[in-house]
């Protein structure tokens, strides 16, 4: 290559960690899309579970359970927006958590 390293080594160092902060970036956000589906999923296949508990809790008015669920649910989302800040930081030393 160029600098006189090895492909494998300009590959990872320079290429990869390049390449995968989109890719972190794009799977933080589906992380929201799949909880979503969760409830579409399991209200046509009938199976139990977070969102089938989350459309129930909706037809029986039930508002304590609703919270809990919107809170777990929104926990869940801001640790991989969390975890998606810190590969940032780890990946790219230019990006500081201060």
């Amino acid at each position: 290559m160029l600098k006189g390293l090895p492909q494998h080594t300009v590959i990872i160092k320079h290429v990869l960690r390049n390449a995968l902060l989109p890719t972190i970036t794009v799977i933080a956000i589906s992380f929201g899309w799949l909880i979503g589906g969760l409830v579409v999923i399991e209200s046509v296949y009938n199976y139990p579970g977070l969102g089938a508990l989350l459309v129930d809790a909706v037809k029986q008015k039930n508002l304590f359970l609703l919270q809990a669920i919107v809170m777990v649910t929104i926990f869940f989302f801001a640790l991989a927006n969390l975890l998606a800040d810190i590969f940032y930081a780890i990946l790219n030393p230019r990006i500081r958590l201060e």
